[in-house]
Protein backbone atom coordinates (compact mmCIF):
# COMPACT_ATOMS: atom_id res chain seq x y z
CA UNK A 1 0.00 0.00 0.00
CA UNK A 2 1.33 3.54 -0.65
CA UNK A 3 0.38 6.41 1.46
CA UNK A 4 -0.79 8.74 -1.61
CA UNK A 5 -3.76 8.06 -3.63
CA UNK A 6 -2.16 6.16 -6.21
CA UNK A 7 -5.73 5.57 -8.00
CA UNK A 8 -6.62 8.95 -8.56
CA UNK A 9 -3.29 10.04 -9.94
CA UNK A 10 -3.48 7.03 -12.23
CA UNK A 11 -6.97 8.13 -12.96
CA UNK A 12 -6.75 11.64 -13.66
CA UNK A 13 -2.99 12.25 -14.73
CA UNK A 14 -4.64 11.89 -18.54
CA UNK A 15 -6.52 15.25 -17.44
CA UNK A 16 -3.63 16.90 -16.00
CA UNK A 17 -1.98 16.00 -20.03
CA UNK A 18 -5.08 17.47 -21.81
CA UNK A 19 -4.89 20.77 -19.71
CA UNK A 20 -1.18 21.28 -20.35
CA UNK A 21 -2.42 20.63 -24.53
CA UNK A 22 -5.48 23.21 -24.07
CA UNK A 23 -2.86 25.56 -22.07
CA UNK A 24 0.21 25.46 -23.77
CA UNK A 25 -0.46 24.86 -27.78
CA UNK A 26 -2.06 27.20 -29.43
CA UNK A 27 -2.86 27.43 -33.35
CA UNK A 28 -2.74 23.92 -35.67
CA UNK A 29 0.71 24.18 -37.29
CA UNK A 30 2.68 21.57 -37.79
CA UNK A 31 4.88 22.51 -34.88
CA UNK A 32 1.39 22.61 -32.72
CA UNK A 33 0.70 19.23 -33.90
CA UNK A 34 4.18 17.63 -32.90
CA UNK A 35 3.66 19.39 -29.28
CA UNK A 36 0.27 17.94 -28.58
CA UNK A 37 1.94 14.69 -29.88
CA UNK A 38 4.42 14.43 -27.53
CA UNK A 39 2.61 15.78 -24.36
CA UNK A 40 -0.20 13.49 -24.98
CA UNK A 41 1.92 10.63 -25.67
CA UNK A 42 4.31 11.29 -22.49
CA UNK A 43 1.23 11.62 -19.71
CA UNK A 44 0.06 8.28 -21.46
CA UNK A 45 3.46 6.42 -20.79
CA UNK A 46 3.79 8.14 -17.13
CA UNK A 47 0.05 6.88 -16.53
CA UNK A 48 1.51 3.90 -17.66
CA UNK A 49 4.56 3.26 -15.57
CA UNK A 50 2.48 4.43 -12.37
CA UNK A 51 -0.07 2.06 -12.68
CA UNK A 52 2.71 -0.54 -12.55
CA UNK A 53 3.07 0.58 -8.92
CA UNK A 54 -0.11 -1.04 -8.38
CA UNK A 55 0.76 -3.94 -9.64
CA UNK A 56 3.85 -4.00 -7.43
CA UNK A 57 2.06 -3.25 -4.33
CA UNK A 58 -0.93 -5.70 -4.84
CA UNK A 59 -1.73 -8.57 -2.72
CA UNK A 60 -3.68 -11.07 -4.68
CA UNK A 61 -4.07 -12.99 -1.42
CA UNK A 62 -6.02 -10.07 0.32
CA UNK A 63 -9.82 -10.68 0.11
CA UNK A 64 -10.37 -6.68 0.31
CA UNK A 65 -10.26 -3.82 -2.38
CA UNK A 66 -7.11 -2.71 -1.97
CA UNK A 67 -5.74 1.52 -2.65
CA UNK A 68 -8.61 2.39 -1.49
CA UNK A 69 -9.38 5.95 -1.54
CA UNK A 70 -12.52 7.83 0.00
CA UNK A 71 -14.12 11.08 1.00
CA UNK A 72 -17.78 12.38 1.62
CA UNK A 73 -19.35 13.61 -1.65
CA UNK A 74 -22.95 14.00 -1.87
CA UNK A 75 -23.24 13.96 1.91
CA UNK A 76 -25.09 9.87 2.17
CA UNK A 77 -26.23 9.72 -1.35
CA UNK A 78 -22.62 8.80 -2.45
CA UNK A 79 -19.05 9.58 -2.49
CA UNK A 80 -15.89 9.41 -3.94
CA UNK A 81 -15.00 5.72 -3.42
CA UNK A 82 -12.07 3.91 -5.19
CA UNK A 83 -10.36 0.76 -5.19
CA UNK A 84 -9.20 -2.28 -7.02
CA UNK A 85 -8.98 -5.68 -6.62
CA UNK A 86 -7.92 -9.19 -8.51
CA UNK A 87 -10.77 -8.65 -11.50
CA UNK A 88 -10.25 -4.68 -11.49
CA UNK A 89 -6.55 -4.35 -11.62
CA UNK A 90 -6.07 -6.52 -14.87
CA UNK A 91 -8.45 -3.95 -16.55
CA UNK A 92 -6.67 -1.07 -15.61
CA UNK A 93 -3.00 -1.88 -16.36
CA UNK A 94 -4.58 -3.16 -20.02
CA UNK A 95 -5.98 0.35 -20.28
CA UNK A 96 -2.85 2.26 -19.41
CA UNK A 97 -0.78 0.36 -21.50
CA UNK A 98 -3.39 0.50 -24.79
CA UNK A 99 -3.05 3.94 -24.62
CA UNK A 100 0.06 4.97 -25.46
CA UNK A 101 -0.24 2.73 -28.46
CA UNK A 102 -3.16 4.83 -29.28
CA UNK A 103 -1.25 7.44 -29.40
CA UNK A 104 1.46 5.75 -31.43
CA UNK A 105 -0.88 4.67 -33.61
CA UNK A 106 -2.19 7.89 -34.40
CA UNK A 107 1.55 10.00 -35.01
CA UNK A 108 0.76 9.88 -38.94
CA UNK A 109 -2.41 8.67 -39.46
CA UNK A 110 -4.48 11.82 -38.25
CA UNK A 111 -3.29 15.24 -39.10
CA UNK A 112 -6.18 17.28 -38.81
CA UNK A 113 -7.43 19.08 -35.42
CA UNK A 114 -4.71 16.94 -33.99
CA UNK A 115 -4.75 18.99 -30.46
CA UNK A 116 -8.46 18.06 -29.48
CA UNK A 117 -7.83 14.60 -30.83
CA UNK A 118 -5.36 14.13 -28.57
CA UNK A 119 -7.57 15.73 -25.66
CA UNK A 120 -9.97 13.65 -26.46
CA UNK A 121 -8.21 10.00 -26.04
CA UNK A 122 -6.59 11.50 -22.86
CA UNK A 123 -10.20 12.75 -21.50
CA UNK A 124 -11.22 8.89 -22.74
CA UNK A 125 -8.80 7.45 -20.28
CA UNK A 126 -10.18 9.04 -17.41
CA UNK A 127 -12.87 7.73 -17.58
CA UNK A 128 -11.85 4.25 -18.40
CA UNK A 129 -9.93 3.59 -15.71
CA UNK A 130 -12.60 5.10 -13.51
CA UNK A 131 -14.97 2.93 -14.50
CA UNK A 132 -12.86 -0.11 -13.27
CA UNK A 133 -11.54 1.62 -10.23
CA UNK A 134 -14.96 3.40 -8.75
CA UNK A 135 -16.47 1.56 -5.83
CA UNK A 136 -19.50 4.01 -5.83
CA UNK A 137 -22.37 2.99 -7.97
CA UNK A 138 -23.33 6.60 -8.88
CA UNK A 139 -19.30 6.84 -9.51
CA UNK A 140 -19.03 4.17 -11.75
CA UNK A 141 -21.97 5.60 -13.75
CA UNK A 142 -20.62 8.54 -14.61
CA UNK A 143 -17.34 7.06 -15.69
CA UNK A 144 -18.87 4.41 -17.34
CA UNK A 145 -21.51 6.57 -19.47
CA UNK A 146 -19.02 9.78 -19.67
CA UNK A 147 -17.00 7.34 -22.14
CA UNK A 148 -19.45 7.38 -24.62
CA UNK A 149 -18.83 11.42 -25.22
CA UNK A 150 -15.55 11.29 -26.25
CA UNK A 151 -15.47 8.31 -28.20
CA UNK A 152 -18.88 9.77 -29.87
CA UNK A 153 -16.45 12.65 -30.76
CA UNK A 154 -13.31 10.65 -32.00
CA UNK A 155 -15.20 8.34 -34.35
CA UNK A 156 -17.68 11.21 -35.44
CA UNK A 157 -15.07 13.87 -36.40
CA UNK A 158 -11.75 11.58 -37.32
CA UNK A 159 -14.01 8.39 -39.04
CA UNK A 160 -15.19 7.38 -42.54
CA UNK A 161 -17.73 8.28 -44.80
CA UNK A 162 -20.64 6.67 -42.95
CA UNK A 163 -19.23 8.06 -39.12
CA UNK A 164 -22.38 10.39 -38.31
CA UNK A 165 -24.71 7.09 -38.99
CA UNK A 166 -21.86 5.11 -37.32
CA UNK A 167 -21.77 7.31 -33.68
CA UNK A 168 -25.37 8.19 -33.52
CA UNK A 169 -25.77 4.70 -33.51
CA UNK A 170 -23.58 3.46 -31.06
CA UNK A 171 -24.78 6.66 -28.75
CA UNK A 172 -28.21 5.54 -29.15
CA UNK A 173 -27.86 2.03 -28.44
CA UNK A 174 -25.91 2.40 -25.29
CA UNK A 175 -28.03 5.60 -23.59
CA UNK A 176 -30.68 2.88 -24.12
CA UNK A 177 -29.43 0.60 -21.43
CA UNK A 178 -27.65 3.25 -19.32
CA UNK A 179 -31.45 5.04 -18.81
CA UNK A 180 -32.77 1.09 -16.84
CA UNK A 181 -29.20 1.05 -15.24
CA UNK A 182 -29.77 4.75 -13.91
CA UNK A 183 -33.16 3.64 -12.80
CA UNK A 184 -31.69 0.40 -10.98
CA UNK A 185 -29.12 2.22 -9.33
CA UNK A 186 -31.47 4.85 -7.70
CA UNK A 187 -34.02 1.72 -6.50
CA UNK A 188 -30.92 0.21 -4.76
CA UNK A 189 -30.52 3.57 -2.90
CA UNK A 190 -33.97 3.17 -1.67
CA UNK A 191 -33.71 0.10 -0.64
CA UNK A 192 -29.67 -0.22 0.92
CA UNK A 193 -29.61 2.97 1.91
CA UNK A 194 -26.71 3.81 0.24
CA UNK A 195 -24.52 3.53 -3.39
CA UNK A 196 -21.37 2.15 -2.13
CA UNK A 197 -20.59 -1.08 -3.95
CA UNK A 198 -18.37 -2.31 -1.21
CA UNK A 199 -21.77 -2.01 1.07
CA UNK A 200 -24.22 -3.20 -1.53
CA UNK A 201 -22.12 -6.38 -1.95
CA UNK A 202 -23.20 -7.58 1.33
CA UNK A 203 -26.50 -6.61 1.15
CA UNK A 204 -29.27 -9.05 0.66
CA UNK A 205 -31.67 -7.72 -1.72
CA UNK A 206 -35.26 -9.27 -2.06
CA UNK A 207 -35.50 -11.85 -4.39
CA UNK A 208 -38.60 -10.34 -6.42
CA UNK A 209 -36.27 -7.17 -6.90
CA UNK A 210 -33.18 -8.84 -7.76
CA UNK A 211 -35.26 -9.96 -10.96
CA UNK A 212 -36.01 -6.30 -12.13
CA UNK A 213 -32.70 -4.96 -11.12
CA UNK A 214 -30.72 -8.03 -13.14
CA UNK A 215 -32.40 -7.04 -15.87
CA UNK A 216 -31.84 -3.51 -15.75
CA UNK A 217 -28.00 -3.63 -15.38
CA UNK A 218 -28.26 -6.40 -17.99
CA UNK A 219 -29.88 -3.89 -20.58
CA UNK A 220 -26.84 -1.69 -20.35
CA UNK A 221 -24.08 -3.98 -20.01
CA UNK A 222 -25.29 -6.61 -23.06
CA UNK A 223 -25.46 -3.19 -25.40
CA UNK A 224 -21.94 -2.64 -24.30
CA UNK A 225 -20.43 -6.00 -24.70
CA UNK A 226 -21.66 -6.28 -27.10
CA UNK A 227 -23.92 -9.96 -27.09
CA UNK A 228 -26.93 -10.67 -29.70
CA UNK A 229 -28.94 -9.25 -30.56
CA UNK A 230 -27.58 -6.00 -29.75
CA UNK A 231 -24.57 -6.25 -31.43
CA UNK A 232 -25.14 -4.24 -34.44
CA UNK A 233 -23.72 -0.98 -33.47
CA UNK A 234 -20.30 -2.55 -33.12
CA UNK A 235 -19.66 -3.53 -36.80
CA UNK A 236 -20.39 -0.44 -38.03
CA UNK A 237 -18.43 1.66 -35.17
CA UNK A 238 -15.03 -0.11 -35.68
CA UNK A 239 -15.49 0.16 -38.93
CA UNK A 240 -16.05 3.98 -39.26
CA UNK A 241 -13.40 4.61 -36.01
CA UNK A 242 -10.14 5.59 -36.99
CA UNK A 243 -7.45 2.85 -35.68
CA UNK A 244 -6.80 3.81 -32.52
CA UNK A 245 -10.39 4.14 -31.93
CA UNK A 246 -10.89 0.68 -32.89
CA UNK A 247 -8.08 -0.22 -30.14
CA UNK A 248 -10.29 1.26 -27.73
CA UNK A 249 -13.27 -0.23 -28.55
CA UNK A 250 -12.26 -3.71 -28.81
CA UNK A 251 -9.59 -3.47 -25.81
CA UNK A 252 -11.26 -1.90 -23.28
CA UNK A 253 -15.00 -0.21 -24.04
CA UNK A 254 -16.39 -3.85 -24.81
CA UNK A 255 -14.82 -4.89 -21.66
CA UNK A 256 -16.62 -2.73 -19.47
CA UNK A 257 -19.83 -4.56 -19.58
CA UNK A 258 -18.50 -8.00 -18.64
CA UNK A 259 -16.77 -6.31 -16.10
CA UNK A 260 -19.91 -4.73 -14.77
CA UNK A 261 -21.57 -8.03 -14.90
CA UNK A 262 -18.82 -9.55 -12.50
CA UNK A 263 -18.77 -6.38 -9.97
CA UNK A 264 -22.68 -6.10 -9.56
CA UNK A 265 -24.92 -8.70 -11.82
CA UNK A 266 -23.39 -11.89 -10.26
CA UNK A 267 -22.60 -10.92 -6.56
CA UNK A 268 -25.29 -8.15 -6.08
CA UNK A 269 -27.95 -10.39 -7.53
CA UNK A 270 -26.52 -14.24 -7.42
CA UNK A 271 -30.29 -15.79 -7.05
CA UNK A 272 -31.54 -13.66 -10.09
CA UNK A 273 -28.17 -14.60 -12.17
CA UNK A 274 -28.69 -18.22 -11.69
CA UNK A 275 -32.37 -17.84 -12.75
CA UNK A 276 -31.44 -16.19 -16.16
CA UNK A 277 -28.14 -18.34 -16.46
CA UNK A 278 -30.22 -20.09 -19.35
CA UNK A 279 -31.30 -16.63 -20.83
CA UNK A 280 -27.72 -15.94 -21.35
CA UNK A 281 -26.06 -19.36 -22.52
CA UNK A 282 -28.47 -19.14 -25.38
CA UNK A 283 -27.49 -15.85 -26.12
CA UNK A 284 -23.96 -16.64 -25.92
CA UNK A 285 -24.26 -19.76 -28.24
CA UNK A 286 -26.51 -17.82 -30.84
CA UNK A 287 -23.68 -15.17 -30.66
CA UNK A 288 -20.72 -17.46 -31.22
CA UNK A 289 -22.53 -19.26 -34.21
CA UNK A 290 -24.47 -16.42 -35.84
CA UNK A 291 -21.56 -14.07 -35.81
CA UNK A 292 -18.95 -16.35 -36.38
CA UNK A 293 -21.17 -16.91 -39.80
CA UNK A 294 -21.70 -13.38 -40.42
CA UNK A 295 -17.74 -12.65 -39.89
CA UNK A 296 -17.44 -15.78 -43.10
CA UNK A 297 -19.16 -12.95 -45.29
CA UNK A 298 -17.36 -9.70 -44.70
CA UNK A 299 -15.33 -8.86 -47.47
CA UNK A 300 -14.32 -5.57 -45.31
CA UNK A 301 -11.35 -6.41 -43.14
CA UNK A 302 -12.10 -4.30 -40.03
CA UNK A 303 -16.01 -5.41 -39.95
CA UNK A 304 -14.64 -9.66 -39.87
CA UNK A 305 -12.84 -8.96 -37.18
CA UNK A 306 -15.73 -6.68 -35.61
CA UNK A 307 -17.55 -9.60 -35.67
CA UNK A 308 -15.06 -11.75 -34.61
CA UNK A 309 -14.89 -9.57 -31.43
CA UNK A 310 -18.35 -10.58 -30.93
CA UNK A 311 -18.59 -14.23 -31.26
CA UNK A 312 -15.59 -14.00 -28.80
CA UNK A 313 -17.32 -12.25 -26.13
CA UNK A 314 -19.98 -14.73 -26.22
CA UNK A 315 -17.42 -17.18 -24.55
CA UNK A 316 -16.93 -14.31 -21.88
CA UNK A 317 -21.01 -14.73 -21.13
CA UNK A 318 -20.97 -17.77 -21.14
CA UNK A 319 -17.93 -18.19 -18.72
CA UNK A 320 -19.39 -15.78 -16.45
CA UNK A 321 -22.98 -17.82 -15.67
CA UNK A 322 -21.78 -21.03 -15.41
CA UNK A 323 -20.81 -19.18 -11.75
CA UNK A 324 -17.79 -21.41 -11.12
CA UNK A 325 -14.34 -20.75 -10.15
CA UNK A 326 -12.87 -21.99 -13.36
CA UNK A 327 -15.71 -20.19 -15.58
CA UNK A 328 -15.37 -17.03 -14.55
CA UNK A 329 -11.57 -16.97 -14.51
CA UNK A 330 -11.57 -18.10 -17.66
CA UNK A 331 -13.88 -15.27 -18.75
CA UNK A 332 -11.46 -12.87 -16.96
CA UNK A 333 -8.79 -14.20 -18.71
CA UNK A 334 -10.45 -13.99 -22.29
CA UNK A 335 -11.16 -10.44 -21.66
CA UNK A 336 -7.56 -9.35 -21.01
CA UNK A 337 -6.67 -11.68 -23.94
CA UNK A 338 -8.81 -10.49 -26.36
CA UNK A 339 -7.37 -6.67 -25.70
CA UNK A 340 -4.14 -7.91 -26.60
CA UNK A 341 -4.84 -10.19 -29.46
CA UNK A 342 -7.74 -7.88 -31.51
CA UNK A 343 -6.18 -3.98 -30.62
CA UNK A 344 -3.28 -6.14 -32.44
CA UNK A 345 -5.40 -6.89 -35.45
CA UNK A 346 -7.09 -3.73 -36.17
CA UNK A 347 -3.54 -1.90 -35.75
CA UNK A 348 -2.33 -4.30 -38.21
CA UNK A 349 -5.64 -3.17 -40.57
CA UNK A 350 -4.20 0.29 -39.83
CA UNK A 351 -0.95 -0.45 -40.95
CA UNK A 352 -1.99 -1.51 -44.24
CA UNK A 353 -4.98 0.97 -44.40
CA UNK A 354 -2.68 3.94 -43.98
CA UNK A 355 -0.47 2.77 -47.32
CA UNK A 356 -3.28 1.86 -49.55
CA UNK A 357 -6.37 3.64 -47.68
CA UNK A 358 -8.93 0.38 -48.81
CA UNK A 359 -9.81 -2.43 -46.36
CA UNK A 360 -11.03 -4.87 -48.80
CA UNK A 361 -9.76 -7.75 -48.50
CA UNK A 362 -9.87 -8.45 -52.38
CA UNK A 363 -7.66 -5.81 -53.03
CA UNK A 364 -4.80 -7.64 -51.23
CA UNK A 365 -2.80 -10.29 -51.75
CA UNK A 366 1.31 -11.95 -51.61
CA UNK A 367 1.41 -9.62 -49.17
CA UNK A 368 4.26 -11.61 -47.48
CA UNK A 369 6.60 -11.28 -50.01
CA UNK A 370 6.82 -7.60 -49.76
CA UNK A 371 6.27 -7.53 -45.89
CA UNK A 372 7.56 -10.78 -44.18
CA UNK A 373 7.69 -8.75 -40.66
CA UNK A 374 4.39 -7.57 -41.06
CA UNK A 375 3.26 -11.30 -42.15
CA UNK A 376 4.37 -12.72 -39.33
CA UNK A 377 3.32 -10.42 -36.96
CA UNK A 378 -0.66 -10.78 -38.33
CA UNK A 379 0.17 -14.92 -38.32
CA UNK A 380 1.13 -14.81 -34.46
CA UNK A 381 -2.25 -12.79 -34.06
CA UNK A 382 -4.32 -15.14 -36.08
CA UNK A 383 -3.39 -18.00 -34.63
CA UNK A 384 -4.23 -16.22 -31.10
CA UNK A 385 -7.54 -15.11 -32.10
CA UNK A 386 -8.17 -18.70 -33.32
CA UNK A 387 -7.35 -20.48 -29.93
CA UNK A 388 -3.98 -22.20 -30.98
CA UNK A 389 -2.16 -23.28 -27.99
CA UNK A 390 0.62 -21.45 -27.04
CA UNK A 391 -1.32 -18.36 -27.31
CA UNK A 392 -3.50 -16.05 -24.49
CA UNK A 393 -6.57 -17.14 -27.31
CA UNK A 394 -6.23 -20.60 -26.21
CA UNK A 395 -6.53 -20.91 -22.55
CA UNK A 396 -9.80 -18.07 -21.71
CA UNK A 397 -11.32 -20.37 -24.16
CA UNK A 398 -10.34 -23.87 -22.83
CA UNK A 399 -11.22 -22.30 -19.47
CA UNK A 400 -14.94 -21.39 -20.31
CA UNK A 401 -15.62 -23.90 -22.34
CA UNK A 402 -14.51 -26.97 -19.85
CA UNK A 403 -16.54 -25.16 -16.82
CA UNK A 404 -19.58 -24.87 -18.86
CA UNK A 405 -18.83 -29.05 -20.06
CA UNK A 406 -19.70 -28.97 -16.33
CA UNK A 407 -23.01 -27.87 -16.36
CA UNK A 408 -24.50 -28.55 -19.86
CA UNK A 409 -23.22 -30.59 -22.76
CA UNK A 410 -25.29 -29.58 -25.24
CA UNK A 411 -24.77 -25.76 -24.20
CA UNK A 412 -20.41 -26.87 -24.66
CA UNK A 413 -21.09 -28.93 -28.02
CA UNK A 414 -22.35 -25.64 -29.74
CA UNK A 415 -20.10 -23.52 -28.15
CA UNK A 416 -17.00 -25.34 -29.80
CA UNK A 417 -18.36 -25.10 -33.31
CA UNK A 418 -17.55 -21.65 -32.49
CA UNK A 419 -13.94 -22.39 -32.66
CA UNK A 420 -14.18 -24.74 -35.66
CA UNK A 421 -15.86 -21.87 -37.21
CA UNK A 422 -13.13 -19.27 -36.15
CA UNK A 423 -10.29 -20.81 -37.47
CA UNK A 424 -12.31 -21.01 -40.78
CA UNK A 425 -12.87 -17.41 -41.34
CA UNK A 426 -9.41 -16.35 -39.58
CA UNK A 427 -7.11 -18.49 -41.85
CA UNK A 428 -9.38 -17.42 -44.99
CA UNK A 429 -8.57 -13.66 -44.36
CA UNK A 430 -4.88 -14.48 -43.75
CA UNK A 431 -4.29 -16.50 -46.89
CA UNK A 432 -6.18 -14.06 -49.04
CA UNK A 433 -4.38 -11.01 -47.76
CA UNK A 434 -1.21 -12.15 -47.20
CA UNK A 435 -0.31 -15.64 -49.12
CA UNK A 436 -0.42 -15.83 -52.84
CA UNK A 437 1.13 -14.26 -55.76
CA UNK A 438 2.06 -10.55 -55.45
CA UNK A 439 0.04 -9.75 -58.56
CA UNK A 440 -1.86 -6.34 -57.72
CA UNK A 441 0.63 -3.41 -59.09
CA UNK A 442 -0.56 -1.41 -56.52
CA UNK A 443 1.17 -4.14 -53.95
CA UNK A 444 4.54 -4.12 -55.73
CA UNK A 445 5.98 -0.77 -53.86
CA UNK A 446 4.37 -1.32 -50.37
CA UNK A 447 6.61 -1.24 -47.77
CA UNK A 448 6.77 -3.49 -43.99
CA UNK A 449 6.22 -2.14 -40.95
CA UNK A 450 8.13 0.68 -39.85
CA UNK A 451 9.68 1.15 -35.98
CA UNK A 452 6.85 3.19 -34.53
CA UNK A 453 4.24 0.57 -35.88
CA UNK A 454 6.39 -2.25 -34.39
CA UNK A 455 6.80 -0.41 -31.33
CA UNK A 456 2.73 -0.46 -30.97
CA UNK A 457 2.39 -3.97 -31.68
CA UNK A 458 5.52 -5.80 -30.52
CA UNK A 459 3.94 -5.37 -26.81
CA UNK A 460 0.56 -6.92 -27.60
CA UNK A 461 2.44 -9.78 -29.42
CA UNK A 462 4.96 -10.40 -26.56
CA UNK A 463 1.59 -10.56 -24.17
CA UNK A 464 -0.41 -12.60 -26.32
CA UNK A 465 2.54 -15.10 -26.26
CA UNK A 466 3.69 -14.86 -22.93
CA UNK A 467 0.09 -15.70 -21.12
CA UNK A 468 -0.27 -18.12 -23.32
CA UNK A 469 2.26 -19.99 -22.01
CA UNK A 470 2.18 -18.32 -18.50
CA UNK A 471 -1.01 -17.70 -17.41
CA UNK A 472 -0.65 -17.79 -13.55
CA UNK A 473 -0.50 -14.11 -13.43
CA UNK A 474 -3.57 -13.56 -14.50
CA UNK A 475 -5.35 -15.97 -13.05
CA UNK A 476 -3.55 -15.58 -9.51
CA UNK A 477 -4.54 -11.96 -9.25
CA UNK A 478 -8.19 -12.43 -9.68
CA UNK A 479 -8.43 -15.74 -7.83
CA UNK A 480 -9.27 -14.45 -4.67
CA UNK A 481 -12.22 -11.93 -5.88
CA UNK A 482 -13.57 -14.85 -7.77
CA UNK A 483 -13.74 -16.98 -5.12
CA UNK A 484 -15.53 -14.31 -3.23
CA UNK A 485 -18.36 -13.92 -6.23
CA UNK A 486 -18.52 -17.95 -6.27
CA UNK A 487 -19.14 -17.92 -2.60
CA UNK A 488 -22.01 -15.44 -3.01
CA UNK A 489 -23.68 -17.77 -5.47
CA UNK A 490 -23.12 -20.90 -3.74
CA UNK A 491 -25.34 -19.28 -1.33
CA UNK A 492 -28.42 -18.74 -3.43
CA UNK A 493 -27.81 -23.13 -4.17
CA UNK A 494 -31.41 -23.30 -4.17
CA UNK A 495 -32.37 -21.00 -7.14
CA UNK A 496 -29.20 -22.26 -8.80
CA UNK A 497 -30.57 -25.81 -8.19
CA UNK A 498 -34.17 -24.92 -9.39
CA UNK A 499 -33.22 -22.84 -12.87
CA UNK A 500 -30.43 -26.29 -13.21
CA UNK A 501 -28.64 -24.31 -15.79
CA UNK A 502 -30.75 -26.29 -19.00
CA UNK A 503 -31.55 -23.94 -21.82
CA UNK A 504 -35.38 -24.54 -22.44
Amino acid sequence: MYDWPILSVVTFLPLVGALLIVLMIRGDDEVSKRNARWVALWATLVTFVISLLLLVGFDPSNTDFQFVEHSAWLGDIAGYRMGVDGISLPFVLLTTLLMPICILASWESVQTRVKEYMILFLVLETFMVGTFSALDLLLFYIFFEGGLIPMFLIIGIWGGKRRIYATFKFFLYTLAGSVLMMLAIMAMYWQAGTTDITVLLKHGFPLGMQYWLWLAFFASFAVKMPMWPVHTWLPDAHVEAPTAGSVILAGILLKMGGYGMLRMSLPMFPEASAYFAPLVFTLSIVAIIYTSLVAMMQEDIKKLIAYSSVAHMGYVTMGIFTLTQTGIQGAVFQMVSHGFIASALFLCVGVIYDRMHTREIAAYGGLVHRMPIYATIFMILTMGNVGLPGTSGFVGEFLTLISTFGRNNWVTFFATSGVILSAAYALWLYRRVVFGPLEKESLKNIMDVNGRELACLVPLVFFAILFGVWPGPILDACNVAVEAIVARADQAAGVVKAASLVIP
